[in-house]
């Protein structure tokens, strides 16, 4: 079928400014948040309604028309980078809260609802919904469910996986699936963990029940100052290890604080090496208790200066600072790249030596900000995309960055999904019996190949040129790490 006959057929069910052909009105829809990779669709669509969407893959799956969903653009790993041959799905229209149910602590809702919509639908009840990414303010649900997505709270709270009980998805095919259920467990295998983190390969997210949980009585924050990297890292594993698991404890490097202290004035101490943010929540006499106890090991562990909130718009303040880092890097560079590896929480001072080490190797400057406490590292390199070869050393820079963590006995992603940005690396981390078994999964799902092609899951063929070039080059497989 031809780019025109499609339009001309999406069109008999859609109205006409909901089918977009023209080169100016596909740009918008070339990238998501990582602007690194870019690619025009064939044609985008802008379905208000589940009977169009079903009608929309019904038409794309008889003709084999590849299908790209897409959530509110601020993905970081290329996950919605659209097919040059295909339909890119937008999901943006199916915005609206459909229920909140306060006495079962539940909301659904459509996969356009922004993450932070369902607190702010929730906040009357006294309840909100836990997972927190940066983006929260723009990110959509149906997005966060796409990438199994996190946030500062993700260590107490946990992901999106952990916070969701039933899903409404629609297969390539065009037919309905109830996965899940508002019980606690259900029968049969696990599905909903299955669906969540599948990056739009399996099917298409059309409705999400959420689970909500009561708004803490109190919440109070330690902010601690290091003159070491070592001793913050040392600090994290000290707090877990007392047996405390705060609601979020964050880190940031020296370039990281300056940068944001530049740009939000969040009251960070520009001398040191290292901030680490750790807050409590729960009743009043809890938070008391672990705060003290937090503080006690802040200064066991090296800090030079600790800094306790005094009362929630400072509180707000010393956060503001660690979800700003993202628009922070953008005033210190023309670009960034955001990486999104997760490490054992006790390699973390040793991995941040080894991206130090990359750094001077590749000449480019990093700000490292990440989830300290569940070792979901942040990278964030600087680099010029104007400056000829600039963007691929950054990316090998990436690359080898991704190795290290599996070298450290984490792995590639914790939040941001695979997309197109880390796809080389699933072939370090994964023997092909592993990759064998996610193609098998796929189609089940998705035979043709349809959904959100050539992302996430490598070909075995690209594994095994990939293992060539390194042979090849005779290039090293990991960066040299200390002996861990």
């Amino acid at each position: 079928m031809s780019p025109q006959e499609l339009v001309n057929n999406l069109r008999s069910f859609l109205p006409p400014e909901a089918v977009l052909h023209e080169t100016e009105d596909l740009r918008p829809f070339e990238c998501d948040g990582l602007s690194a990779y870019r690619q025009l669709p064939m044609v985008v669509v802008l379905p208000q309604t589940e009977e169009q969407i079903i009608k929309i893959l019904k038409l794309c799956y008889a003709t084999r028309t590849p299908v790209v969903a897409r959530g509110a653009g601020t993905g970081l790993s290329g996950g919605a980078l659209p097919h040059n041959q295909g339909v890119l799905l937008s999901l943006a229209k199916l915005n609206q809260i459909i229920s909140v149910d306060p006495l079962a602590r539940m909301v659904r809702v459509q996969p356009g609802v922004r993450n932070l919509a369902i607190s702010e639908a929730a906040a009357p009840y006294g309840l909100y919904y836990a997972p927190d990414p940066s983006s929260q303010i723009a990110c959509s649900i149906g997005g966060n469910v796409a990438e199994n997505s996190g946030g500062v709270h993700c260590l107490k709270y946990g992901l999106t996986v952990h916070n969701i009980l039933k899903l409404r998805v629609l297969t390539v095919a065009g037919e309905c699936l109830e996965i899940g259920g508002e019980s606690l467990d259900s029968a049969g295998y696990d599905l909903l963990a299955l669906m969540t983190g599948s990056e739009g390969m399996l099917g298409i997210v059309t409705e999400v029940t959420v689970k909500l949980i009561p708004v803490p009585e109190k919440a109070q924050l330690v902010m601690a100052a290091f003159d070491d990297v070592h001793k913050a890292g040392n600090a994290v594993a000290n707090v877990i290890g007392a047996g405390i698991i705060p609601a979020g404890m964050e880190m940031m490097d020296k370039i990281t604080v300056h940068a944001v202290e530049e740009f939000l004035h969040a009251g960070y101490d520009l001398d040191a090496a290292a901030i680490l943010l750790c807050e409590s929540d729960g009743s009043a006499e809890e938070v008391a208790d672990e705060i003290e106890r937090i503080y006690a090991i802040m200064q066991q562990s090296g800090a030079t200066k600790i800094s306790t909130s005094q009362n929630e718009a400072e509180r707000l303040r010393f956060w503001a600072g660690r979800k700003a880092a993202f628009p922070a890097a953008g005033r210190v560079s023309p670009d960034y790249y955001c990486m999104d590896g997760t490490i054992p929480r006790k390699h973390l001072a040793d991995v941040l030596d080894g991206i130090e080490k990359l750094s001077q190797e590749y000449g480019l400057r990093c700000m490292n900000v990440f989830h300290a406490g569940d070792g979901n590292l942040h990278p964030l390199i600087l680099y010029d995309a104007n400056q000829p070869g600039e963007l691929e050393r950054t990316e090998e820079f990436g690359g080898k960055i991704l190795e290290m963590c599996i070298h450290a006995g984490g792995t590639i992603t914790g939040e941001h999904g695979v997309g197109m940005e880390k796809i080389n690396q699933m072939c370090t981390q994964f023997k092909t019996g592993e990759l064998e078994m996610f193609h098998a999964v796929k189609a089940v799902f998705d035979p043709e190949g349809l959904l959100n092609p050539g992302k996430a899951v490598p070909t075995l063929h690209r594994c095994a040129e990939l293992g060539a070039m390194h042979v090849h080059r005779g290039e090293e497989k990991f960066v040299e790490l200390p002996r861990f």
